[in-house]
């Protein structure tokens, strides 16, 4: 506990004296004294007669100070030193009062007080920016409103769509700072009211809108599931977004069938790895990935033809299939767009879920947004009309939160565990990572390094060598914000999962 102590004497060899009755905490400071004050010290506001306002009073010991210059109206008459002197008799006896009061609760409940039980780690995006404007914080734990569950999270799942979240590449991005994350897996803890059909103790994988990269999340119970009892923790938060995606392009907007070929890029990640698995559940389906060529031994069992993603693939489709592909999955954009749409074969369809190529560095690059919009090939309405081409967008995001199908997503996640269930399909995490190693994880992602899905483990401690200071929890929960670059985000582009 701070123990805080009144003042009638000058105090501060730079600011001089103190006003009579003013508070300094034992081993306090003015705040004009220039000597750093040691860490982890609570300030209290006061008043200095030397500023003639308040000031932060904090640091290391005032009594050590000697006035180098007094101040006219330092001297105190005997009725004001009276009167300090009973307030400092009434806060002694307070301040004695309190402590016993917290010496009690410590006893009784252990090291920690009540209120730091209603605290919780978090990964918080301070700004949008490079990798240093992610931390681990403490932040406030949430309680379920009415329909919502309480989840105590053990998983988290982490897609490319949060890179673009922390760079700001999104369309009307929430304002910082900000817990980021969209789906995770844990223990339901609490349930509000009116939620039914769970109870305390379930495991559940969710999406939730923001907030899943912490240790509670509370989310509406329309986007909440129950996992497989054979399902990890890890597999469940790889299993929402990269699945249902995957599902709702391939048999709801494609309406794929057999005998029918697909074109997917980024074969190797999480959302190509549950495309190759779902294709394979459907007779004579012809699947075409792109990737990395150090991914292909790893993945050329997943797919019927492998090519690297930097060769040029659209001859070396037509090479095997002249007519082209059914479908074609583009996460890439730019000018993949055409290579994709001249790919289709008539009645085929193109669809768009991703535009990778927009990020090149760790922060948002204009020029590379301009240069990737720029290559878009213009659609023509008529062309579209006259090759009997079918062109088409997806954003499982937008479609749960801005859009309200939770009710259809739900319906397609009672299939994908059914197809689970029946050993037909199963998530591929790529690797776990502790929450205070989400900046290295970022960048395994950025570097299109990953196969399958990285999962922030809330459980796993870090590796030494990456629990660096700019991820440590911070003192007080409180972090001081890095707004270089901020200015750099005015031109965003738009939101596409």
């Amino acid at each position: 506990m701070t123990r805080w102590r009144w003042v009638t004497r000058a105090d501060c060899a730079i600011s001089g004296p103190l006003s009579p009755g003013s508070v300094v905490a034992a081993g306090g400071r003015c705040g004009r004294c220039p000597r750093r004050a040691p860490r982890g010290r609570r300030a209290l506001r006061s008043r200095c007669s030397a500023a003639g306002g308040p000031r932060r009073l904090r640091g290391h010991s005032a009594r050590r100070h000697r006035p180098r210059r007094r101040h006219r109206g330092s001297r105190r008459s005997p009725a004001m030193a009276k009167e300090g002197a009973q307030r400092a008799e009434e806060t002694e006896q307070m301040i004695d009062k309190e402590g016993g009061r917290e010496a009690n609760e410590s006893g009784a409940g252990g090291s920690l007080r009540a209120g730091d039980a209603k605290e919780m780690r978090a990964v918080v995006l301070s700004a949008f920016g490079g990798l240093n404007k992610l931390r681990v914080s403490k932040k406030a734990m949430p309680e379920p409103q009415e329909g919502e569950l309480k989840i105590r999270v053990k998983a988290c799942g982490l897609n490319f769509i949060d890179l673009m979240v922390r760079q700001g590449n999104i369309d009307n991005p929430p304002k910082t700072p900000l817990v980021p994350g969209f789906e995770c897996s844990g223990i339901v803890e609490a349930l509000g009211d009116s939620v039914k059909g769970f109870e305390i103790g379930d495991r559940v994988m969710a999406f939730v809108n923001y907030n899943a990269w912490a240790e509670v999340v509370c989310t509406p119970v329309e986007f909440v599931y129950k996992i497989p009892d054979d399902m990890t923790f890890s597999e469940a938060a790889a299993f929402p977004m990269n699945f249902v995606t995957a599902y709702m392009m391939l048999f709801e907007v494609a309406n794929l069938r057999e005998g029918m070929s697909v074109l997917v890029h980024s074969a190797g990640g999480g959302v190509g790895q549950a495309v190759a698995q779902l294709c394979s559940t459907i007779p004579n389906v012809t699947v075409f990935g792109t990737a990395s060529s150090f991914k292909h031994e790893a993945i050329k069992n997943s797919v019927t033809h492998l090519f690297d993603r930097n060769a040029d693939y659209v001859q070396e489709v037509k090479r095997i299939s002249a007519d082209g592909v059914d479908i074609v999955l583009d996460c890439l954009c730019g000018e993949n767009t055409g290579k994709g749409l001249s790919l289709l074969k008539p009645l085929g369809t193109y669809i768009l879920y991703g535009s990778s190529n927009m990020v090149t560095g760790e922060t948002k690059s204009f020029f590379s947004f301009a240069k990737s919009w720029w290559q878009v090939e213009k659609v023509n309405p008529i062309k579209l009309y006259e090759e009997n081409k079918v062109i088409a967008g997806f954003s499982l995001l937008n479609l749960l939160f801005k859009q309200n199908r939770g009710g259809l997503v739900k319906g397609v996640m009672d299939k994908l565990l059914n197809l689970y269930n029946s050993k037909k399909i199963k998530p591929v995490v790529d690797s776990l990572w502790a929450l205070e190693e989400v900046k290295e994880a970022m960048q395994r992602i950025h570097d299109r390094g990953n196969i399958g899905k990285l999962i922030l483990d809330v459980e796993k401690a870090p590796t030494p060598l990456m629990a660096n200071d700019s991820t440590e929890t911070s003192e007080a929960g409180e972090e001081e914000e890095d707004h270089e670059g901020d200015n750099e985000n005015k031109e965003r582009m738009p939101f596409i999962q």
